[in-house]
């Protein structure tokens, strides 16, 4: 049985998104960054480095 992940969209304006996927099969939480047409996807604990570098960089 071919399962599909678990989305919640978390933010998103005009021409960015962020989201977040539960994959079924292998449990692992990924983060989405869409910038126009481009899409980082990042694991949890990318996300949190990620996170804690643009919190610093707003400073």
């Amino acid at each position: 049985m071919n399962k599909q992940p678990e989305v919640k969209t978390l933010s998103e304006t005009e021409r960015f998104a962020v989201w977040v996927s539960q994959e079924p099969d292998s449990g692992d939480t990924l983060y989405h960054i869409e910038v126009d047409n481009i899409t980082l996807h990042l694991f949890e604990e990318e996300w949190e480095e990620f996170t804690q570098l643009m919190m610093e960089a707003f400073r």
